[in-house]
C-alpha cells in the first residue's frame, strides 16, 4: 500500500470523459478526486465508481463538497438496501 492509496476497504475508480476537458484537465480532475477520496469514510466495504461531470474542471472549488455529498448519499442508499 502506497501513501496515495485510499484507506477504504474496496476500490475507487474514476470516470472522466472528454467532455470535462483535454487530457491535462482530465488528469488534474482525477488527481484532485484521488486526493479527496482518501479522507472520506466508507461505512461498508464497497467498490465505488466516481463519475466527474464537466463542472469538475470549470468549478474546482465545488469538487470537494460535491464529492462528499454524493459519497454520503450513495452510502445512505446502499445501507437502505
Amino acid at each position: 500500500m502506497t501513501q496515495h492509496d485510499p484507506p477504504v476497504p474496496g476500490r475507487v475508480g474514476f470516470v472522466v470523459s472528454k467532455k470535462v476537458g483535454n487530457a491535462v484537465t482530465r488528469n488534474r480532475v482525477k488527481r484532485r478526486l484521488r486526493h479527496l477520496v482518501v479522507d472520506l469514510e466508507t461505512p461498508v466495504p464497497a467498490d465505488v465508481v466516481v463519475r466527474a461531470l464537466p463542472p469538475a474542471a470549470t468549478e474546482p472549488e465545488r469538487l470537494a463538497d460535491d464529492l462528499a455529498d454524493a459519497w454520503r448519499r450513495a452510502f445512505r442508499k446502499a445501507a437502505a438496501c
